[in-house]
């Protein structure tokens, strides 16, 4: 019987940390980690605020833990689709494809999340700053992995700077998600997605896997 409702109390405590949760990256994806308040969640989602406080303990582990559920959703829309696909030209499309969907559709209220908070966080120090320092690197790595990939296939000249290639598709991108959520259009998107094409055209050995246009 004890274990019983040991069980439940662990059950209603994980539903709470992930509404927490969800309504935290919403927030921070518009606002910044710095937007975020145990009070203010626990208010907003008419939760205890005793029981929100023992389930995060302090702001900063609020802020960490948002990020890792940001991470999550981030994995779930870019990178797993993309791992779906064989190593080559056709899976790097796809994570940059993927990339721009998950902007453009506004999976978080202000664009990508991780672009939002890193730029609040890109010149101080501690664990938040670490923890988002290490999800870009993370994901610059993938995409600079997944153009190797490519190389190892024989579908991108194997003279091709991979990490240069890199860049270029993740500022078009990174490009695209700023220009959006700054003056609320679309159009940059497609802009992005042309100038993604011409980029993985032109280092191409055979532009099949690629769309037409």
């Amino acid at each position: 019987m004890t274990e019983t409702r040991t069980d439940g109390r662990v059950a209603r405590g994980n539903q709470t940390r992930q509404l927490v949760l969800k309504r935290a990256v919403e927030i921070a994806s518009v606002e910044g980690l710095e937007g975020l308040s145990l009070g203010r969640l626990s208010t907003e989602l008419k939760l205890s605020k005793s029981g929100v406080f023992a389930l995060f303990g302090s702001k900063e582990e609020l802020q960490l833990a948002t990020v890792g559920a940001a991470t999550k959703v981030y994995l779930e829309h870019v990178v797993q689709p993309a791992r779906d696909l064989p190593a080559g030209l056709g899976r790097l499309w796809k994570v940059c494809a993927g990339w721009l969907d998950y902007s453009r559709q506004r999976v978080f209220p202000g664009g990508c999340f991780f672009y939002s908070v890193s730029a609040e966080y890109d010149a101080r120090e501690g664990k938040v700053h670490d923890t988002l320092a290490t999800a870009r690197t993370n994901w610059v790595s993938f995409v600079e992995q997944t153009v190797h990939e490519a190389q190892q296939s024989g579908e991108i000249e194997e003279k091709t700077d991979a990490a240069q290639l890199t860049f270029e598709l993740v500022a078009l991108m990174e490009m695209a998600n700023a220009e959006s959520v700054l003056h609320n259009e679309f159009t940059c998107y497609d802009k992005a997605a042309k100038g993604i094409l011409n980029r993985l055209r032109a280092v191409a050995t055979d532009t099949s896997p690629l769309p037409a246009s």
